[in-house]
């Protein structure tokens, strides 16, 4: 069972290390002016969402349901943070969304926008730990 956690936390690392990433990267993006950079910023965008954050991503939702049903774990902590997990891959599907807009050069939004939604993920990190380690209901 705690190959199954950790493997959990690795792919959840994993996911949250390119749901930081990208959104980094769509502001540089988003400030580049020359082809050259433009073109190279779509590929580290694909490459990134495709090979690493959408694995990760798929991956720890599969461990986690795992743990889920071996220990069915129960409680509103538990509700919370798959409620957390919801708006996650939300925000997954989201940035891909944003990631086809460049692809296709039809991104509207400038560099501020993707600054602030760089932000999310972190409140939800904070919040799915502080859920699964103290277990406040």
């Amino acid at each position: 069972m705690l190959w199954i956690k950790a493997l959990h936390i690795i792919f959840m690392v994993t996911w949250f290390a390119g749901l930081f990433y990208l959104p980094r990267l769509f502001v540089y993006h988003a400030l580049a002016t020359d082809t050259i950079s433009i073109e190279r910023f779509k590929i580290m965008e694909r490459k990134l969402f495709f090979g690493i954050m959408t694995p990760g991503a798929v991956l720890t939702i599969v461990f986690g349901v795992w743990l889920w049903l071996v220990y069915g774990a129960v409680g509103g902590w538990l509700y919370a943070k798959l409620a957390l997990v919801v708006v996650l891959i939300a925000y997954h599907v989201y940035c891909g969304k944003l990631l086809l807009d460049f692809r296709h050069e039809r991104n509207r939004h400038g560099d501020r926008f993707y600054r602030w939604l760089n932000e999310l993920p972190v409140a939800i990190l904070f919040a799915a730990v502080v859920l699964v380690v103290v277990k406040p209901f």
